[in-house]
Order: structure tokens, then sequence, then C-alpha cells
């Protein structure tokens, strides 16, 4: 194995254990912070970061025209879904958000299908979506009517637009492709992103509720350097370098990892219950991924 493929195959290992991490800081963070001025610092601290190193690097700032896609991504991606996620771990464990984030799949082939050139329905896919739909249903099912009487619906709804709008992000970035470098591109999406979060922030006064703790200040420090710099570098490298087949993967290994650090450092609960909707929902998502494989096949015939 060549050095650049070990690099690909580290970058990967990379992403599978540093994005699993990254839920438990933002719950640890929530706790001494309020959500969009913790996550609004977070982005605006990354972006600055990364723009400093690539412009350091010779790689140009994008072109006005390209800006507003850019700006219409890093909102959609960072700024909503990810501010959502932020604003629902107050309530939902950390574990239980990362395994539910894992449903993108199901939003993104529905959204995409309602395109006139998006890929139709078959029965992998509606199978992938009932299997995975039961594996939702059975964690929060379980005790319903407490359910829609607790915090636990508000972070429940606000995963929902998580997954909504990275789904609708993650289409429109698909279809408006761009020039600029893929790491310039994600360091001006982030302070976009950025700003918004902090400006809503203190629209919300959440400046009045500010104390950045010792806890607090870690837990941005270590998502603005390894959730945001180094797990998103990772990522490029590794998607330039190995199959996406195989880097997607990581996708089913931060649940995991989630799940066990939540229980292992929050005592959030690991049950039985848990661990059979994860499987439900892993399942669903491979029987999704096989139906758009198949799509895509049936597309080059």
């Amino acid at each position: 194995m060549d050095k650049t493929k070990l690099k690909a195959y580290i970058a990967w290992i990379a992403i599978c254990i540093i994005w699993g991490t990254t839920y438990l800081a933002i719950r640890i963070g929530v706790t001494d912070l309020p959500p969009m001025l913790f996550a609004g610092l977070r982005w605006i601290a990354a972006g600055l970061i990364l723009v400093t190193v690539q412009r350091l690097m010779g790689n140009k700032l994008p072109p006005k025209n390209e800006i507003k896609h850019l700006a219409v991504v890093g909102i959609a991606l960072l700024g909503i879904a990810n501010g959502l996620v932020v604003v629902a771990e107050q309530w939902i464990p950390s574990g239980l958000t990362a395994l539910l984030i894992t449903t993108l799949p199901f939003w993104m082939v529905g959204f995409e299908s309602l395109l006139p050139k998006g890929p139709k329905f078959n029965k992998y896919i509606f199978f992938g979506l009932i299997l995975g739909l039961s594996g939702v249903f059975l964690i929060f099912g379980r005790d319903f009517e407490n359910f829609i009487k607790s915090d636990y619906l508000i972070g429940a709804l606000a995963l929902m637009g998580a997954v909504i709008s990275w789904s609708l992000g993650s289409i429109y970035s698909k279809y408006k492709k761009i020039s600029v470098h893929p790491m310039m591109g994600a360091s001006i999406q982030m302070l976009i992103a950025g700003a918004l979060q902090t400006s809503l922030g203190l629209l919300l006064g959440e400046h009045t509720e500010f104390h950045l703790s010792q806890t607090g200040f870690f837990a941005i420090l270590y998502l603005v350097i390894f959730g945001s710099i180094f797990g998103y570098a990772s990522y490029i490298y590794a998607i330039q370098h190995l199959p996406l087949s195989l880097v997607s993967t990581y996708a089913y290994i931060n649940p995991i990892i989630a799940l066990v650090l939540g229980w292992y450092f929050l005592n959030e609960e690991l049950s039985i219950n848990i661990l059979f909707a994860a499987v439900l929902i892993f399942s669903g998502i491979m029987l999704v991924k096989k139906g758009n494989a198949v799509v895509r096949r049936q597309n080059k015939v």
C-alpha cells in the first residue's frame, strides 16, 4: 500500500472516530452555553482559521457569483441543520441524536425523488424507508404519551428540521457545481453560518446567559480543532483517494461511538431497545443505498 492510500485510510478512521465524538462535545457544551452563540462561535473560529490557512496555501477566495451558492449550502447545512442539532441536544441524549441523524438518506431520497430527473422509488428503497422509520418509532413510540408532553418533543422536532435542512442543502449542492477549492468553500460556508447563528443568538438575548466556563471553552475548542478543521480536512482527503462507498460508512460508525460515549461519560440510556432500533435504522439505510445503486445502473443502460 502506497503512502497516499495509507494516509487516506487513516483519514477515514479519523472521521469515523472524531465525528462520533462531536455529539458528546455538543451535549457537554449546551449544558453551560446558550445554543446559537455556542454554535456560531465554533463556526466563526473554524472559518477564520481555515480561510487563513487556505490563503497561505495560495488558494483563491471564491468569485462573487459563487458566494450566493456557498451561502445557501452553508446556511442550510451548518447554519440551520447543525444549529438545530445543537438546540436538540439540550433535551435529546447525544447518542440518540447521532443515531437519528443517520436517517438522513431517507429524507434525501424522498426529496430528490420529487425532482424531474430524481431517482424513483423501487422495492429496496420502499422497504428501507419502512425499516428505518420503524427504528425511529421504536425509540420514541415506547412511551409516546409522555414523549409528546415533554421537552423531548421539541428536541425531536428540532432534529427533524435538521435532517430536512441538511437534505435540501445537500441536494442543492449536488446540482450546483462550483469551481472554488473545497476547503476554501467550506471555510466561507462556516463563516456565513457562524455569523448567522451568532446574530440570531444576540437577537434572542443569549448574550445575557453567556458565561464561558472552562467546560464550555474546551467544548468549543474541541469542536473547532477536531470536529470542524481536522475532521473536515480528513473527510476531503479521504473522498479524494478512497471510494465514496467506503468513506460513507463513517455514518454507521459515528452513532455507535456516540452511543457508547454518551452512556459512559453522561450515563445516557443504552438499552436493548435502542440497540435493536439502531439495527433497524442501519438495515434501512443499507436497503436505501442498494435501491439507489439499482436506479443508477438502470439509468446507465
